[in-house]
């Protein structure tokens, strides 16, 4: 999560794509680090590389999409970039996973990282162009008065708490994703707690993320039509109307009604809030906001984890 501070605060000062090579370039000892660990702290080690990568490349990515689409294609752009890292982790999962079931666990499964990192790493180099320039320009013809580049530390409280706009939309994110973080870490024991076989608990745990990355294809569109204020609301309602399905109910039938309202709500709500943190911040430091903002949305993982782990011990659902 601090790396997608870093990353776009290192985006704003010395440009996009310097931030997006070096990340691949992190992410290069990685699946060699899986396929030779001798012990534990190999793995965990490797992680940490994955962790700075992931954060570095994808933050990157974000911003610079945000930069090319302009305001009128902006969630459309976000949509797509959203559906595109879900839907390739899912096929990535399954190739691995056909893999390892075909030629074993070690090393074969992480030749693929090897292809990933060193095609992503030639694309950056080879392929990307330098966006920093759009934002410029943007700002330059931007409604809003052009000001000094405020302090790294001004943009973090402006976007946490000052500006009601970028704080509400943080806020959002950080909800948006500590329900998602409990659906991860909760769903899964009170589907078993209700009797659900390990086929149907795992066909919920499929619906919930594919509904979502579908429909971002549509979401994201949908929010340059529309506008993105009631897509937020309406999603983050639908979000709560298939957490109370799942709370009153105890059959499949309605499990999975709710994982389809759950991940229609988080696809309406999850491109459209980073489409609208383009629309209400400057071009100028519009990297650093996205960054402040992906800190707090993503912490939403981490408090929906732990609030998974105290309300399964109280409720003693994983007994």
């Amino acid at each position: 999560m601090q790396t997608h501070l870093l990353s776009s605060t290192f985006s704003d000062a010395y440009g996009r794509k310097v931030i997006l090579i070096a990340g691949w370039v992190i992410a290069i000892p990685v699946p060699f680090l899986l396929m030779w660990a001798p012990s534990w702290n190999w793995i965990l080690l490797a992680n940490l590389f994955l962790g700075i990568s992931q954060g570095l490349t994808w933050s990157t990515t974000v911003i610079m999409k945000i930069d090319l689409a302009g305001s009128q294609n902006r969630g459309t752009a976000m949509g797509i970039n959203e559906f595109a890292g879900y839907f390739a982790v899912g096929l990535a999962a399954l190739a691995t996973g056909w893999i390892a079931t075909n030629y074993g666990l070690r090393p074969q499964p992480f030749y693929l990282g090897v292809v990933f990192v060193v095609a992503g790493l030639l694309l950056s180099v080879l392929v990307v162009k330098e966006t920093k320039g759009h934002a410029t320009q943007e700002a330059t013809l931007s409604s809003q008065t052009l000001q000094i580049l405020p302090s790294q530390k001004d943009i973090f409280w402006q976007t946490t708490w000052r500006n009601p706009n970028l704080s509400a939309i943080s806020q959002a994110g950080l909800v948006n994703n500590l329900n998602d973080g409990m659906a991860w870490g909760l769903f899964p024991l009170v589907f078993a707690t209700a009797g659900m076989s390990f086929t149907q608990i795992g066909t919920l745990a499929a619906i919930y993320p594919g509904v979502w990355g579908i429909c971002q294809l549509f979401t994201g569109a949908l929010s340059d039509r529309i506008g993105r204020k009631w897509l937020i609301v309406v999603g983050m309602w639908v979000q709560a109307v298939a957490i109370a399905l799942i709370i009153i109910y105890n059959s499949f039938a309605w499990f999975m009604c709710a994982a389809i309202l759950l991940g229609i709500g988080t696809a309406m709500v999850y491109p459209t809030l980073l489409a609208a943190i383009g629309d209400v911040v400057n071009p100028a430091w519009r990297a650093s906001t996205v960054g402040v903002y992906r800190l707090w949305r993503d912490m939403g993982y981490a408090i929906g984890a732990l609030l998974s782990g105290v309300i399964a011990d109280v409720l003693v659902l994983s007994q």
